[in-house]
Order: structure tokens, then sequence, then C-alpha cells
């Protein structure tokens, strides 16, 4: 065997290795709260090692009951999935009313500053959230916010508009010109190109940057936690599975069974739109 033979074997045998790693190393975290989430739990308390139970040892009755739970103000684990789904769904189209404007002219226009003024977004992340949360939370008392999901939600638009600006540039950048020269040739104005030519060649970057909003907006618990806590009317369900795995006689199936309802909207949209994520809208569009 030649030394380029040998080392295309080794590294093919290796690639696979690691790619299995990894995909062990992702998968099982959440196979594992699956499994707990689906098993009574008298069999847990039995057996709490076991990797695998029948499907006839499999029961539902964990996601009932974390579904018809109630805390003392009657809040419900629907009513926080509710609210959760109305702060994330309108952190997303917010932030990408603001992001898509904003993204397009820093990557078309010429203006003073253009080459530096998309790196400044990110000055916003070299701070903690922690060490925003107390003049945020000052600023929007005063203002009247703090305890609404409309405050939460623009607190979430300022943390996502910064990255999210810099991410949709970086993939108009890929845009030829030559596509808008083409509609501006036609008779389009820019607005006209923007809304008509550019987005729609960029749906897979603005659905990228629509989960990325939606998975922070949906998980988020920290400001989550500072803004609502006098408000259980609108708490979201982070806050409402913080409170399940605080108390002392909810079992642990019950908290597995309210981590994969928080979970699986994320999954699902993810495979939802993942042909939309992977498929290049812009193959042959500066072709003739």
């Amino acid at each position: 065997m030649t030394r380029n033979g040998f080392e295309t074997r080794l590294f093919g045998a290796l690639r696979w290795v690691v790619l299995a790693g990894l995909a062990v190393a992702t998968l099982f975290p959440f196979y594992y709260m699956l499994l707990l989430s689906v098993r009574p739990v008298e069999q847990l308390l039995q057996d709490p090692g076991a990797l695998w139970v029948g499907f006839s040892e499999w029961t539902t009755e964990t996601y009932a009951e974390v579904l018809r739970s109630e805390d003392a103000e009657g809040q419900g684990m629907l009513t926080l999935l509710t609210n959760s789904a109305l702060v994330s769904l309108g952190t997303v189209v917010l932030t990408l009313a603001v992001t898509i404007p904003g993204a397009y002219a820093v990557s078309r226009l010429r203006f003073t500053g253009r080459g530096q003024v998309h790196f400044l977004f990110l000055a916003v992340y070299m701070f903690p959230a922690i060490l925003l949360a107390v003049p945020l939370f000052v600023a929007f008392t005063r203002l009247g916010l703090r305890g609404s999901l409309l405050g939460l939600a623009i607190v979430y638009i300022a943390q996502t508009v910064p990255v999210s600006i810099y991410m949709l540039r970086n993939y108009l950048s890929t845009i030829p010109d030559a596509v808008e020269e083409a509609a501006a040739v036609d008779g389009c104005t820019r607005w006209q190109t923007m809304w008509r030519v550019t987005m729609p060649l960029a749906a897979p970057a603005l659905l990228a940057n629509g989960l990325y909003v939606f998975m922070i907006a949906w998980n988020e618990f920290l400001f989550a936690l500072l803004f609502l806590v006098e408000d259980r009317d609108g708490w979201t369900v982070s806050l409402g599975l913080a409170q399940l795995s605080s108390g002392i006689e909810v079992p642990k199936t019950v908290l597995m069974a309210g981590s994969v309802v928080l979970t699986v909207p994320i999954v699902v949209l993810f495979y939802a739109a993942e042909r939309m994520l992977t498929e290049g809208l812009t193959s042959g569009a500066d072709k003739g």
C-alpha cells in the first residue's frame, strides 16, 4: 500500500469516527431526556440508569400532567407556551423589519465609515447580558415597560438586531451587483429592487436569521425573569419550566416532559426549514 493510499483510508476511517462521536454527543442528551419523559416514575426509581425501555412500558401521562399543571395564580403550561410564541414571533417580525433595510444599506450603499460600521454592531456582544440587565431594568421601569411582553420583546430586539444585520450583510454581499443593475435598467427604483429582486434571493439568509432570533427569544431566561417576575400572567415557558424544576414534589419525569415541550418547537421549525437553509437560490442568477 502506498503512503497516499494509507492516509486516504486512515483519514476516511477517522472522519466517520469523529462524525459518530459528534452525533452521539449531540443526540444522546436529547434521547435520554425523551426517554425519561415517557418512563413511569416508579420504574425510574427502580432502575434509574436504564438506557432503554420497551414501548409497552412507555406512558404519556407525564405530558398530560405537565400540560395540566398550574401554579398558584392559575397559569398553565399552555398559557406559558402562548406567551412565549407571542414574544418570539413578535421579536422575529420586528427584528427582520429593522434588519432588512439596515443590512441592505450597509452592503449596498456608499457612506463614510461603511467598512467599519457593521463590525460595531458586534460590540454589543462584548458585554455580558448580566452587565446590561441593571441599566435596562431601571430604564424600562421608568418608561413603564417592565412587566409586559412588549417590553421583553423590545429587549430581545435590541439584542438580536446587531448580529442579524451582520449575518444578513455578509449574505447580501454574495449576491452579484449585476442582478440589481439589471433591475435598475428595467426601471426599478432602489426600494423595488430591494424587495422584488434582492430579498427573494436572500430568502435562505432571512430564514436563518428568523430561526436564530426565534431560538433566542424562545429559550431566553435571564431577561424574562427580570422583567416578568412581578407579572405572572405574562410568564414565558422558560420561567414555567424553571418553576417546575424548583418544585420539591415535581417528579423528574414531568420535568423532562416539560423540557421536551420546550425543545420540540425549535426542532420542528429547523427541520421544516432545512431545505430553504441549504438551497442556494442565487445559483445561476448572474448568468447570461
